[in-house]
């Protein structure tokens, strides 16, 4: 482990020497850090599973989706809980999200029948999430109608939050190195579980907010103790829940939620100052340098995946989760709704997978058994990661050109506002323009 620290501390410090180099080649933080994984993997191959499997990177891990989940939740576009197209965000995540686990689990079974349902559904929360790490173009390519990406937007953002109870689930009932449990063993554990995350994580989100509005109007607070309180909101809302045997993950969206809805409540009803946006800076930061590490241990596994050989119906499915069993929940989710053919297939084509999908991989891969199961959860992710950093990062220019209305200008290709605070991660996307 302290031979890792040094090759990703190393390697983070050289690339901010040449940062602004790198990127004017396209070449992004994440990139170098998945290099550096792969090249390190290969001299400590036999290392890999036993380092991946360590309860400090079990922690780690679980401390890093726990902010990503915040800043995910912080992001409220127009200061609405699902953007400014409430509705069609909501067939995005209440419908097609579902459509999509369901169809995965089912695709799954046909293709890895030896498997427990419970391990299908597991793998189905960790390769159907979408998260625009590889593809954070997207959300500025103006051709693209502004609709779709204000749907991807939102459900990048939020599609993590909703999946981690079901994915908690999952990890409970295929048996979490311990005996498997029935289903409703496991959602007699569950449950209590979300129940507290929902109250603890939206009463400290709303206390922490509320307070920092009374301290603002007071004077007592700097800019950096604002920036300060906002990274220790997720951390002490994840311990606390813990703590009280809550699930840490739900509790950190949710106070996400509640904290930037009371933060932002001033603003509306007292026409005060709006909060600054340096609040967000420092978590912001954090939550690069943690996507870093993240993309170096994927680079570790891709290493470990491909070692041992791909299994090909878990490159079928993971292909499939890419695009069939994305496309055909947005298409029926949008049924009736104002959105055209072709924009409804942008909406299911320009989904791609990211550090969502490498959290929740090696948080499986941790959780389960050594074996079998925990292998093809975390070849799954693998695969799902690399194919959409090859189908929506290499290729989604193409896509952008290939779907966008006739009446589109390519000198309009990628302007735009920059990228959301929900999509702060997204700076680590290895293909980010």
């Amino acid at each position: 482990m302290t031979f890792v620290l040094i090759v990703i501390t190393a390697v983070v410090a050289g690339w901010s020497l040449v940062a602004g180099r790198l990127e004017g080649w396209h070449v992004r933080a994440p990139l170098v850090l998945v290099f550096a994984g792969v090249v390190t993997g290969v001299f400590t191959h036999s290392q890999i599973a036993a380092a991946l499997n360590s309860e400090i990177a079990l922690r780690v891990v679980e401390v890093i989706l726990a902010v990503l989940l915040f800043v995910d939740a912080t992001e409220l576009p127009g200061g609405r809980l699902f953007g400014r197209d409430p509705g069609s965000a909501a067939r995005a995540l209440l419908v097609a999200l579902p459509l999509s686990l369901v169809l995965t689990v089912v695709s799954g079974a046909w293709l890895l029948p030896g498997l427990p349902l419970a391990v299908l559904l597991l793998i189905a929360c960790i390769i159907v999430p979408t998260d625009f790490a590889p593809a954070e173009v997207l959300v500025r390519d103006r051709r693209i109608p502004e609709k779709v990406r204000s749907v991807l937007n939102v459900e990048s953002g939020y599609n993590d939050g909703i999946v981690s109870p079901l994915f908690l689930f999952a990890v409970i009932l295929a048996g979490s190195k311990s005996q498997a449990r029935t289903p409703m063993e496991a959602l007699a554990t569950v449950v209590p579980f979300a129940v507290k995350a929902l109250v603890v994580g939206a009463l400290l989100g709303a206390l922490i907010a509320w307070l920092m509005n009374l301290a603002d109007r007071a004077h007592w607070t700097t800019d950096r103790s604002r920036r300060t309180l906002v990274l220790i909101a997720p951390l002490l809302t994840y311990t606390a829940t813990v703590a009280v045997d809550g699930n840490g993950f739900v509790a950190a969206f949710v106070c996400g939620i509640a904290f930037r809805y009371v933060r932002q409540a001033p603003v509306r009803r007292h026409g005060a100052q709006a909060p600054a946006a340096s609040d967000f800076q420092l978590i912001e930061d954090t939550n690069s340098m943690m996507t870093m590490v993240m993309w170096f241990f994927f680079g570790n596994a891709v290493v470990l995946a491909l070692g041992e050989g791909i299994d090909r119906p878990v490159l079928l499915l993971s292909a499939a989760a890419l695009t069939v069993l994305r496309i055909l929940p947005i298409a029926l989710a949008f049924l009736g709704s104002r959105f055209s053919w072709r924009e409804r297939l942008m909406v299911g084509v320009l989904g791609p997978r990211g550090t969502t999908s490498i959290v929740f991989g090696l948080l499986a891969f941790n959780a389960l058994p050594l074996g079998s199961y925990a292998d093809t959860a975390l070849d799954a992710m693998t695969l799902a990661v690399l194919g959409s950093v090859l189908l929506h990062g290499g290729g989604s220019m193409a896509m952008a050109r290939l779907l966008a209305p006739r009446s589109s200008s390519p000198a309009t290709d990628c302007a735009g506002p920059p990228p959301t605070t929900a999509h702060a991660r997204a700076d680590a996307g290895p293909e980010r323009a």
